[in-house]
């Protein structure tokens, strides 16, 4: 039954698709019909429902939806057909089914770290701190693919360290599984003219360059000169037509920077698709915590991205503050992991701690470790969806966890205690409790570019 569903489904897909190709201005708002006369009634109905609001309203969305038709037609086909039907429909399906029979976790998304070696030294970036002779070998990176797939999982993304010091490896595996969508997460120093032919060739790899504001801001933390290199990373995969995004840490330095409607404007010029925030971590001995942002910082940063999602013709995602819509916490494996270049499986990019090493253990028993089983049980670990992470805002549920279930440090040169982690935010949680419930329970909130506090 489920082969015919997927059957159906593909075919609805790509049937929409080539419809959509031809004149995508024209016949989008021809779109959902064409749909509904493929699709049984019901099926992914309020998927439906949203993707035909954003037809008929001709909103940002549907300027963002027309902006993918400015890419290479078979890069874009590739990930309509490896992001839209394999990861959403067919593998979201396929991870129902585990989750039912294994009664663990199993993520929409895979991180890896395909090495700890990096060309920038960042301020306050945990990846600069550690050490650059870790690597995970080509085959590991197959056979955790290779196990994820049989999980349902075809997202895959790179972190590191800097993931393009293994470029050929990485193209490599974009061969080796044409049916996968690959992100990776890049200073985007590395992008040249022959990697964006190579991009051009596989079709399934997509950056997500680190850019933490206009030049001054980028620069104090990344280094003289990288706000100019980012530049020309994205202007040379905006002239090959290639699809990319953008990644950003808020501190309490840049906050007001990267939420300002030049900076947004300046994206979508530049060619980025979507922009993923992401709050500053104090992880790592040496951490510095004055970067944290105070509540009312976030609490703009908070205000900016909504009211730019519904006015800028690019997918924005606060990874803090939008759990709202995903229920909490994702980390753990519910809706990803992370694999260092040790092999270390650990439940969140964020947090170094870990029960089992993939190169001793498969992926399926990693997600039964009881780090991740407690993860598991524990989701979500607060009520109120503006407190959503066992670190930053419930400090106390990461120490038991990690504590009841024997986990360590996976650092790589200086294993952090989770009591002396845990001292650098627990402030930050009880400082943020008033602002996030305030805004949780709809209370009047303060606007964006009120003074700090």
């Amino acid at each position: 039954m489920n082969t015919i569903k997927d059957s159906m489904q593909n075919f609805a897909v790509s049937q929409a698709l080539k419809y959509i190709e031809g004149n995508p201005e024209e016949n989008l708002p021809r779109l959902m019909a064409l749909v509904d006369r493929l699709t049984p009634a019901g099926w992914y109905q309020t998927q439906r429902n949203a993707i035909r609001k954003v037809i008929d309203e001709k909103n940002n969305w549907y300027q963002l939806i027309l902006r993918l038709y400015d890419l290479d037609p078979g890069v874009r086909q590739a990930f309509f057909q490896n992001f839209l039907f394999n990861a959403s429909l067919k593998g979201s399906a396929i991870q129902d089914e585990v989750k039912a029979r294994e009664g663990c976790n199993v993520p929409w998304a895979i991180l890896m770290d395909p090495t700890s070696a990096c060309n920038m030294h960042c301020t306050g970036c945990w990846a600069a701190e550690y050490g650059n002779r870790l690597n995970l070998s080509l085959e590991t990176l197959d056979s955790i693919i290779r196990q994820g797939k049989e999980l349902g999982i075809y997202m895959y993304i790179y972190t590191g360290g800097e993931p393009l010091v293994r470029k050929a490896d990485l193209i490599r595996l974009c061969e080796m599984h044409p049916d996968c969508e690959f992100l990776s997460f890049t200073n985007g120093t590395l992008i040249d003219e022959a990697f964006c032919r190579e991009m051009l060739r596989v079709k399934n790899f997509v950056p997500a360059i680190s850019l933490e504001g206009f030049e001054d801001a980028n620069d104090s933390r990344r280094g003289d000169g990288a706000y100019r290199k980012v530049q020309h990373a994205m202007a040379l995969l905006k002239e090959n037509k290639l699809p990319f995004g953008i990644s950003t840490c808020y501190t309490s330095r840049n906050y007001a920077d990267i939420t300002s409607e030049a900076f947004f404007d300046s994206l979508i010029d530049a060619g980025a698709l979507f922009v993923w925030f992401f709050h500053y971590m104090p992880v790592g001995n040496d951490a510095a915590p004055d970067l944290l942002p105070t509540p009312c910082q976030r609490e703009a940063v908070y205000h900016r991205i909504r009211e730019f999602r519904n006015s800028k013709a690019i997918f924005s995602i606060d990874f803090q503050n939008d759990a709202e819509y995903v229920g909490g916490c994702i980390a753990g494996g519910r809706n990803y992991l992370r694999i260092n270049a040790k092999g270390d499986v650990e439940p969140c990019v964020f947090i170094h701690y870990s029960n089992c090493n993939i190169h001793d253990t498969s992926l399926l028993d990693a997600l039964k470790s009881p780090l991740f089983m407690a993860y598991h049980d524990n989701q979500p670990f607060n009520d109120n969806m503006l407190r959503p992470c066992p670190m930053l805002e419930n400090p106390e549920k990461l120490q038991a966890m990690v504590r009841q279930t024997g986990a360590v440090s996976t650092d790589y040169q200086s294993p952090e205690s989770v009591d002396h982690l845990c001292s650098k935010t627990t402030p930050y949680a009880e400082n943020w409790r008033g602002t996030a419930d305030r805004l949780w329970n709809g209370g009047c909130a303060a606007q964006p570019g009120s003074k700090d506090s």
